[in-house]
């Protein structure tokens, strides 16, 4: 399965170039191995590009799909390979069909990095459990997790595929009351999301 990483290359017309890291995601210090004499941290990411001359914004709605990835990395190597690091979060709970909700986070050292996958993993399986009990419908789950995401851990919610590639709005599911909704638990089509 891996831990996947997308990286990204600044390029002097401030677009991306996106290569991919298998285990890039298992830790932060893929970002410290990235230097000007191995830019690609000694064979850990993969030399042929994924997407070539990317707009920033596009690389989150059109490249780091939450369902797939867990870090991206943003490579500056026009200051001495400087990187910043970010967990990527998936904010919803079952795969959707379109578009669906991540987020980012930068963390820079390992400690920071552990804490916000520990807050994250909790906070969102307190939310499904929850949900499962009929307290609070998931689309209200959704919201309050993408506002704990970007208000206290100061990251950045963003729309992967349809409707984000295309510039679209990201309409969330209806909200149901909890006695209509299918129980989490009878889905067929839920994913381990953690």
């Amino acid at each position: 399965m891996g831990h996947r990483a997308l990286v990204a290359y600044r390029r002097p017309d401030q677009r991306y170039d996106i290569r991919y890291s298998h285990w890039g995601g298992e830790r932060v210090a893929l970002g410290e191995q990235i230097t000007a004499e191995t830019p690609l941290a000694d064979g850990s990411i993969n030399p042929e590009m994924v997407g070539h001359a990317v707009s920033r914004d596009r690389i989150l709605s059109a490249y780091l799909d939450p369902c797939t990835y867990e870090r991206l990395v943003l490579v500056a190597p026009g200051e001495d390979y400087r990187t910043t690091t970010y967990r990527v979060c998936w904010l919803e709970w079952a795969v959707s069909h379109g578009g669906c909700r991540g987020g980012i986070v930068a963390v820079d050292t390992l400690a920071v990095d552990e804490r916000v996958r520990i807050w994250f993993q909790a906070t969102k399986t307190t939310l499904a459990d929850i949900v499962e009990m009929g307290a609070l419908s998931r689309r209200a789950a959704q919201t309050y997790l993408e506002a704990r995401v970007c208000e206290e851990e100061d990251g950045r919610a963003y729309t992967y595929g349809e409707g984000g590639v295309d510039g679209g709005e990201y309409a969330s599911p209806p909200d149901r009351r909890p006695e209509e909704e299918t129980r989490l638990s009878d889905r067929e089509d839920v994913r381990d999301w953690w």
